[in-house]
């Protein structure tokens, strides 16, 4: 009974601890792009009114690939240190969680000093999905990708 209580005290503590990063990791995205990315998630116009023709799918798919790549990062530190103490645990979670956040943003950067135009206009438009906003999102999770390879 002991081991199961301690088991989820420790889901408990890395769920909280993982969806902080997450809620930390949307943030550093919204500071990435212009105006406030809930904004653009919803639909709302000028006037301060939601509206279906006023909402960005480049922003919703980028923001999807965002958190899924920062979560894959979170799921592998912890897959993959789980059965040490659960500070030391929580520390590589922490810590990778903010290297997926870190690189995630610089590669974000990086996508749009090397294409033309710019990157966070085009993906907080409104309407449909543009290519470099699917580019975006791919550079996102091979991120993400890339640092749980280097975590496992």
């Amino acid at each position: 009974m002991t081991d199961l209580i301690n088991a989820l005290l420790h889901a408990v503590a890395y769920a909280l601890v993982g969806g902080a990063m997450l809620v930390v990791a949307y943030y550093v995205l919204d500071l990435a792009t212009p105006g406030h990315l809930g904004t653009h998630l919803r639909g709302v116009d000028e006037n301060g009114n939601e509206s279906v023709h006023a909402h960005s799918k480049g922003a919703g798919v980028v923001t999807s690939a965002w958190l899924v790549s920062n979560a894959a990062v979170l799921f592998t530190a912890i897959w993959t240190n789980g059965a040490t103490s659960l500070g030391w645990a929580l520390g590589w979670t922490v810590s990778f969680g903010i290297v997926g956040i870190a690189l995630n943003t610089l590669m974000f950067f990086a996508v749009e000093a090397i294409t033309p135009g710019n990157l966070r206009q085009i993906v907080t438009e409104p309407g449909p999905v543009r290519p470099l906003a699917h580019v975006a999102a791919a550079v996102a999770l091979s991120v993400g990708a890339i640092v749980c390879a280097s975590i496992a």
